[in-house]
């Protein structure tokens, strides 16, 4: 059927060409044909897609039923229908990609397969946990969060129980708190609780529209008979699955419009990837590529920074986007200011909030954003002692998340039999080991690092205590978490935005306060790939352009006060001591130069290979970086991992919780022969040299495992 134009159709597209820039009038007044829409941050990408396909329907060139624009949230297909209704079109299906998927599957499932499509499940961890436990393995909260989106990722790299172990090591990606083989089995398990329970999950509805589209050519043609346009936003956040989905609907034409940036690439852990968008070029030839520069929500000195940040010295050239030209009157210079730890950071931070809302600024315009939510209640704390009130976005309160309120719980039971004897600082840490907390750190991100980070707060909290009141004991300290609890009841209607980086992307603000910039948590310190580094650069380019008008960057040289001022600036900041002042400057010889009380910042240590400065927790402790290759026994260090397998099962922890694989490489790779020697390495400690010592010491003078396994060191 031939597409017949509206009666004074030309006036009307004219009109929606007329509103826009010569770059999205470019992506407008060219409906057809394949095109790749390169658009940076607030350069009104929504606005020349919904425009395109407006012009398309008012010139006659689309029918709008016949155009489906697929995003990746539900608030942002809202927006796009809202828009389109604006320009005068309706019928334009606007949907995600799961939105979409699961409506063809509800459609197609009687015709394909008979009978009704199963039910979705509406979370995963109920399931992970019924699998885990048919193979005899036990997990917390936390850690089932971090299984379920190690599952998602697999099914999105389109990846079986059978071909999981490969995937992952070629991905470089580390099961959480178990090995390839192990989690290739719960994978298999879960499928098999989804069988008995008649159900799928998010992911099926994706692969099962993927299946019946690939072998049903009537359905595939059906589908396409009623999608001839399409438009795929944010495309740089698509996956391996979706993209295959995307090449069934689109069944090898080339109306086809994609948008993105691939300088907020920022969810590759979640099988996310810009290749889709940088290479599309290459997969439909002849495609025209727009690229949206002009920057319309931020001030110069804002798309300055962004634009600084996103290009600086080590930058990779094909995920950097496009720079920014900003189109907004001049405004306040971003400030970057350092603190002396972090309760200074937080009062100086509500300080300028507080100075802002009473220069009229509503706090629904301040943003508060961190790297992981483990650092808001600080800030949580700062605003209520000055009655600010503020919502936590993408996250609970501090004082809601389930494992603060476990530990509360059991933190009150305990001061009901304290003993006087015993330090306040050391009873909390031993009541926080009873709910799940390790001394050490995580070494995987997640939920288990957040979780882990909620519960050190508070025994960081309990050393803050005793520091003002030395007296203190728990039941001051549990009065203490209640006058906290009770003060951040604040309404949410008017309040600041307390929000992850993460959490930030697609909103902004008139103010935004970025906070804890410094090297370990941006980039965070398990980053330890220059892939991973990457994207760490990108979240901080993404919480820079979320600013329109005012940008504050902090940071702190300590965490607690008068603790030795170890940490340094983002190394992202290198290169922006123009627009930041010299103390944006992360080099050591920056520290050189300053006054005896300013920040000191930790001696770098180098590769032992290359030479290079290592910048990661764990490239420091292998002594290694990431770019030249292991000097280990891959058989030792395969044995080792065995041996840390069996242990972990028999104490039912983590593998991590026994020795992270950083520690574990630098024993293979140091082949320690006494308990001195085995005690220098980074990770072990005086208690892990107890518990594991003489068995670690077995393995590496050629032991059996078995043999090893018998001696009682581990269990002990």
């Amino acid at each position: 059927m031939t597409d017949l134009p509206l009666p004074g159709a030309s006036a009307t597209a004219d009109a929606v060409l007329a509103a826009l820039d010569p770059e999205q009038r470019e992506v407008a007044a060219h409906p057809t044909g394949p095109m790749c829409v390169l658009a940076g941050a607030g350069t009104g990408k929504t606005r020349a897609i919904t425009h395109r396909i407006a012009y398309g329907v008012h010139s006659g060139t689309y029918q709008p039923q016949r155009v489906l624009a697929v995003t990746f949230t539900a608030r942002a297909a809202g927006e796009m229908r809202t828009r389109l209704r604006e320009l005068g079109v309706g019928g334009v299906q606007a949907r995600t990609f799961h939105a979409a998927a699961l409506r063809q599957l509800h459609y197609f499932w009687p015709k394909a397969i008979g009978g009704a499509a199963p039910e979705v499940m509406s979370h995963k961890a109920p399931a992970v946990a019924e699998a885990a436990s048919r193979l005899r393995l036990r997990f917390d909260r936390s850690e089932l969060r971090d299984l379920a989106a190690e599952v998602e990722w697999a099914k999105v790299s389109m990846l079986t129980p059978e071909s999981y172990a490969e995937g992952a090591r070629r991905a470089k990606r580390e099961a959480p708190g178990m090995d390839h083989t192990a989690m290739a089995r719960l994978l298999s398990a879960y499928e098999e609780v989804k069988e008995r329970r008649g159900v799928i999950d998010f992911e099926d509805v994706l692969l099962l529209t993927v299946g019946i589209l690939a072998e049903r050519d009537d359905i595939a043609r059906e589908v396409r008979g009623q999608y001839r346009h399409f438009v795929v936003d944010e495309y740089q956040d698509v996956n391996a699955l979706q993209q295959r989905l995307l090449d069934l609907w689109v069944g090898g034409r080339d109306d086809i419009c994609v948008v993105g940036d691939p300088a907020q690439t920022i969810y590759s852990f979640t099988g996310a990837s810009p290749q889709h968008l940088l290479e599309f070029t290459r997969q439909h030839k002849g495609a025209r590529t727009v690229e949206l520069v002009r920057n319309y929500r931020s001030t110069p000195q804002v798309v300055g920074l962004a634009n600084q940040v996103i290009r600086g010295p080590g930058g990779m050239e094909r995920t950097r986007g496009v720079t920014l030209q900003a189109q907004r009157e001049d405004g306040p210079r971003p400030t970057l200011t350092s603190h002396a730890d972090d309760p200074a950071e937080a009062a100086a931070v509500a300080d300028e909030v507080a100075a802002l809302v009473a220069g009229g600024t509503p706090p629904s315009e301040i943003a508060i954003l961190f790297r992981t939510n483990g650092q808001s209640e600080a800030f949580e704390t700062a605003l209520a002692a000055r009655d600010i009130p503020y919502l936590v976005r993408g996250g609970e309160r501090f004082f809601q998340r389930k494992e603060v309120r476990d530990a509360i719980v059991l933190l009150r039971g305990a001061a009901r039999s304290e003993d006087p004897t015993q330090p306040l600082p050391e009873i909390v840490r031993d009541v926080l080991l009873g709910a799940g907390w390790t001394r050490e750190a995580p070494t995987t991100g997640g939920a288990t690092r957040e979780r882990w980070e909620s519960l050190k707060a508070l025994a960081d909290l309990a050393d803050d205590v005793v520091a003002a009141s030395p007296e203190a004991r728990l039941p001051d300290f549990v009065r203490e978490l209640d006058q906290r609890a009770a003060a951040q009841h604040a309404p949410t209607v008017e309040g600041v935005t307390l929000a992850s980086l993460h959490a930030a992307k697609g909103l902004e603000w008139d103010a935004v306060f970025l906070v804890g910039v410094s090297d370990g948590m941006l980039p965070i310190v398990m980053a330890d790939t220059p892939e991973a580094i990457e994207e760490e650069r990108r979240l901080l380019y993404v919480g820079v352009t979320r600013a329109r008008t005012h940008l504050g960057l902090h940071w702190s040289a300590a965490r607690t006060p008068g603790a030795r001022s170890s940490r340094r600036v983002s190394r992202f900041l290198d290169g922006a001591a123009e627009i930041l002042g010299e103390g944006a400057r992360s080099q050591p010889k920056r520290a050189k130069a300053s006054t005896k009380t300013g920040p000191k910042v930790a001696r770098p240590r180098h590769c032992r290979t290359c030479g290079t400065e290592l910048t990661t927790a764990g490239q420091r402790t292998q002594g290694r970086c990431a770019d030249c290759p292991p000097t280990y026994d891959e058989a030792l260090f395969a044995r080792l991992k065995e041996w840390r397998l069996a242990v972990s099962k028999e104490q039912s922890v983590p593998a991590f919780v026994v020795f992270t694989d950083a520690t574990l490489t630098a024993i293979a790779e140091q082949t320690p022969s006494s308990e001195a020697q085995l005690a220098t390495i980074s990770g072990v400690g005086a208690r892990k040299l107890g518990l594991y010592g003489e068995q670690v010491l077995a393995i590496l003078g050629g032991s059996d495992i078995e043999d090893v396994l018998e001696t009682p060191s581990a269990t002990t």
